[in-house]
This record gives C-alpha cells, sequence and structure tokens, in this order.
C-alpha cells in the first residue's frame, strides 16, 4: 500500500464506514486525520547539548521532515534551567507524510514493540490521541549502533472528530491496534 492508497482507503472504505455507523447527513461532517505530532521531552538536554541535536537528526530520519527544537519559557532553578534554553524536539506531519509515517507506524514500528498487545484507547475527551512510546529504536530508519541514549516520545493523533468515540473509530479504521477490553 501507498500513502496515496491509505488518503484513497480513507475516501473509499472509511468514510462510509463511519458515515454508515454515526449516520453522519454529509462526508465533510465525518472525522479525518488532520495532523500527527511528534514529541520528545529532553529534560537531560540540560547537562548534555549534543542530545538535542541528536534527537533532531534521529527525529528527521523516522519522520522524513525537519525536526525543530522546543525551547522553555521560564526559568527553573531547581533543574538548572534557563528560559530559551532547548529542552526537546519536535515535528508536525500533515497530508502525504503524515499518511506515510502512520503506515510506518502500524504495520512496521508498533509491531516490533517487545511482548506488543496493543496500544490503550484512552483518547483525550475532543477525539485526539497520544501514545506515549518508550524506546525510539522501534522505528527501522535508527541505526541501533549509532543510539547513544534510549529516548521515548509522544504521538498525537489530531483528528477533527468532536467525540471520543468517533476518534476512536476513526483511529481504528487507519488499523491502528487498539487493546481488547
Amino acid at each position: 500500500m501507498t500513502t496515496d492508497s491509505l488518503k484513497q482507503d480513507y475516501l473509499e472504505r472509511i468514510v462510509p464506514a463511519l458515515t454508515k455507523e454515526f449516520g453522519y447527513k454529509s462526508v465533510m461532517e465525518v472525522p479525518r486525520l488532520e495532523k500527527i505530532v511528534l514529541n520528545q521531552g529532553l529534560g537531560i538536554a540540560v547537562a548534555d547539548k549534543k542530545i538535542i541535536d541528536t534527537a533532531i537528526v534521529e527525529m528527521t530520519t523516522i519522520t522524513g521532515q525537519k525536526a525543530v527544537p522546543t525551547i522553555s519559557k521560564k526559568d527553573i532553578a531547581n533543574f538548572k534551567l534557563r528560559k530559551k534554553m532547548p529542552i526537546g524536539v519536535r515535528v508536525t506531519l500533515r497530508d502525504k507524510k503524515m499518511y506515510e509515517f502512520l503506515e510506518r507506524l502500524v504495520r512496521v514500528a508498533l509491531p516490533r514493540i517487545r511482548d506488543f498487545k496493543g496500544i490503550d484507547s484512552k483518547l483525550d475527551g475532543r477525539g485526539n490521541y497520544t501514545l506515549g512510546i518508550t524506546e525510539q529504536i522501534i522505528f527501522p530508519e535508527i541505526n541501533i549502533d549509532g543510539i547513544s541514549k534510549l529516548l521515548g516520545m509522544n504521538i498525537t493523533f489530531v483528528t477533527t472528530a468532536k467525540t471520543d468515540e468517533e476518534g476512536f473509530a476513526l483511529l481504528k479504521e487507519f488499523g491502528l491496534p487498539f487493546k481488547k477490553n
């Protein structure tokens, strides 16, 4: 399946299925995937600046889109944190790159997790879902030998769904392997 076919699958299979399930009157009412945001919080980067550079390279490799550093908004003395210090990395994927990443995540990366039994089905109340990943090495693009530190990340799926039920149905149709309750 190519990325175009995932979008095609959405238009040809998912839209009619969700329209039937929720009784939408227009195809414009059907929820869609708006963007996927990958975020890595790197508090340890306060001590070592090279971690941010490494994380940017890794995140760019995983997504195929340039990652940007996130910077702190205020000083926190207890954490030795100063204002405008880089403390994380993020990437926002839309359209073609979003569908490409979603397909690689579902078909390749998630099955590589040890003892994988599915992902939790807790959405945020507005139809969006955040998936926490503990190690970046589940992505085949990352060379395990070149890793200095195992870092986790959050992957947020932003949908146009108005309720968790609609958002869950959309993400399930896209093939996200939710746990059976």
